[in-house]
């Protein structure tokens, strides 16, 4: 292949990845209670945006004319999440104070009139909660902006501005509240040891809702009716690990004065993590959607007869962000694949079928590539898995032979750790394919969806394990023939960013170049720099900043950066407060001081999350060309 042919094949690349990432995407809906309206955010005009439409188009209109969706001005920072009241009357929105890590809660009327802040600032993060299941309130959520400070819930109305307090905590998220608000269930507790405690407001008294200290973490909660029988006003609706290997449903009666019955077990797999539910207003049918390695399974349970029904034909391997609807007539999700974005889809629970309910973009006219899961182990032989892309040949067809003018890869690392690879839409991906570059995405030990203890071989005193797991899987691209092996790149985003630095550091002559997207470069500094909430919620993943010093000192790859003798580009936000833009500048610094090739790209106006289109596509473009010149 000449250097003209090579340069011609990267601005093709290029050329793909800006147009996959201008292929916008939409997510996190929600409805009104007759769901007859929905509300959602999309970045179909660059920047994540509050948009609402109907649900269904009128009866008489063909299949495929969908609802027009009209968006909602509420400042010139992206939208994250949005709910809808209980009373139709108003939608609250949190949104990335100058696209940053720090949150506003904003409310507005879904005609886009009376909209305002009400909590957060440029220096208070503020976080959206649930609306209150039968009045007009949201909660909202404050972290202290000092170390050893409570965290404090409020209920708001969003008409007066008017405050109530709610609960006062360490690390707490309100999950849910009763029709009446008597009983608030809430989840506190650190990284990969959370659990859930019920509120009894009349009472002023808490009680936790499994046994606690326990084995495992509680992720999800949800206060509905009892079933008729049960003997109990109301049932929790847990997903769980607690003393299980991996999340299920258990369901747990819940009475007067804090009176709990025996918790239940409704549903469980062995191959299969529950990672989100929603519940109808009566308590009668329950959606779950199971994580089965990597890709999204939905059933729906009858709680009167226990009876579980799969959901068929998803129209896509991921689902994110499910939405019941209050009566319970009405799935609506997220849905996207290695070959699609983002689009919201519309389940009718009793006829089983889907339609689509938002528009879908264009995408350029080549075949985009889908991955295999590949399985193998790690140098203990743990058993690992990762989703490889493999580069096309000329015709098309996905080449599965060694071939010297296709030797290079790229490892990329997720962030997290406690994350998961899955098989998303992915521009970078997709743009490194056509630079004939190949992608493993593997899910090093310390990544979700694979049970409990899986999830925990990385914590603390067991780092070392996730660094050898990602030579492990640099092994396994040699093995397989896909990869040269003085032509492997290993790069990730924030903990796999922190990943490619030790890799580089800890493991010289392994790789070719890395690419460090947003990664912590010395833990201790990451400490001292991050926001204080994250940094409480961290101890039990990374460390404890004073207890276990010495060791993160030997864990950070700051401390060993002259080992680095290969290309490096670091990217980060401007206004990363998670990781904070420090930990990018110092690594930058060092390797500048020694001589050595780093290249430095600062995108400004984002946060830990890359949220603008034009960030992305800058990103993307660098990462191409970085690795087509050092691959």
């Amino acid at each position: 292949m000449t250097k003209r042919q090579t340069t011609r094949q990267v601005d093709r690349a290029v050329a793909l990845a800006h147009r996959l990432v201008d292929a916008w995407g939409s997510w996190n809906p929600t409805m009104t209670p007759d769901a007859r309206r929905m509300a959602f955010v999309s970045d179909r005009r660059g920047l994540p945006e509050l948009w609402v439409q109907d649900v269904a188009a009128l009866t008489d209109a063909p299949d495929d004319v969908l609802p027009s969706a009209s968006p909602i001005h509420l400042s010139d920072d992206p939208v994250i999440a949005v709910t809808w009241s209980a009373d139709s009357a108003w939608l609250a929105c949190s949104v990335a104070t100058d696209g940053g890590v720090r949150s506003q809660v904003w409310v507005v009327r879904p005609d886009g009139t009376d909209a305002r802040r009400i909590a957060g600032s440029r220096d208070q993060h503020a976080e959206l909660g649930p609306w209150s299941r039968s009045g007009h309130r949201v909660v909202v959520t404050v972290p202290s902006v000092e170390v050893g400070e409570p965290t404090r819930t409020f209920l708001v109305d969003p008409a007066t501005g008017r405050t109530e307090p709610l609960a006062v905590g360490e690390l707490i998220h309100v999950l849910d509240l009763s029709v009446g608000e008597e009983l608030a269930v809430l989840r506190d507790g650190r990284r990969g040891h959370e659990f859930c405690v019920v509120v009894d407001r009349v009472n002023d008294a808490d009680h936790p809702l499994l046994p606690h200290p326990s084995t495992g973490s509680t992720a999800v909660a949800l206060l509905r009716p009892a079933p008729t029988g049960t003997g109990a006003p109301l049932v929790a609706y847990l997903a769980t690990e607690v003393d299980a290997p991996r999340h299920r449903l258990v369901a747990l009666p819940l009475g007067p004065a804090g009176l709990r019955g025996a918790a239940r077990v409704l549903a469980e797999r062995g191959d299969a993590e529950l990672e989100a539910l929603d519940a109808d207003d009566a308590g009668r049918l329950l959606l779950l959607v199971w994580n089965h390695a990597g890709c999204s399974e939905l059933e729906l349970l009858d709680t009167t007869t226990g009876e579980r029904t799969a959901v068929p034909d998803l129209p896509g391997l991921v689902a994110s962000s499910p939405v019941l609807s209050r009566d319970g007539s009405t799935v609506i999700l997220s849905v996207e694949g290695p070959t699609h974005p983002r689009e919201l889809w519309r389940l009718d629970t009793r006829a089983l079928t889907w339609h689509r309910v938002t528009q879908v973009p264009d995408l350029p006219p080549v075949d985009l590539v889908e991955p295999t899961l590949e399985s193998y182990a790690g140098l203990d032989g743990l058993p690992l898995t990762g989703w490889l892309y493999r580069v096309q040949d000329a015709r098309g067809s996905v080449s599965g032979e060694p071939d010297p003018a296709r030797g290079s890869a790229m490892l990329s690392l997720h962030g997290g750790p406690e994350s998961q690879e899955r098989p998303t839409f992915n521009p970078q991906y997709q743009a490194m394919l056509a630079a004939g570059i190949a992608v493993f995405a593997p899910n090093v030990r310390g990544s979700s969806g694979f049970g409990r203890e899986f999830g925990h071989l990385d914590d603390v005193r067991g780092r070392q394990g996730a660094f050898d797991d990602v030579l492990a899987t640099a092994g396994h691209l040699v093995t397989l023939g896909v990869a040269d092996r003085r032509r492997i790149a290993v790069t990730g985003r924030s903990y796999g960013g922190y990943l490619t630095l030790a890799a580089l550091a800890f493991s010289p002559g392994v790789f070719a170049a890395g690419i460090d997207i947003c990664g912590m470069s010395h833990l201790l500094t990451f400490y001292r720099d991050t926001e204080p909430w994250i940094a409480a919620a961290a101890v039990t993943k990374y460390g404890h900043p004073e207890h276990d010093r010495k060791l993160l000192r030997r864990l950070s790859p700051l401390t060993a950066v002259s080992a680095i003798d290969v290309p490096l580009l670091v990217a980060h936000g401007e206004l990363d407060t998670n990781v904070p833009v420090n930990e990018a500048h110092q690594v930058v610094a060092a390797l500048g001081e020694i001589g050595r090739a780093v290249e430095y790209l600062e995108l400004a106006g984002e946060g830990h999350e890359y949220r603008r289109a034009d960030s992305r596509q800058r990103l993307a473009e660098a990462m191409v060309r970085f690795l087509a010149a050092n691959l």
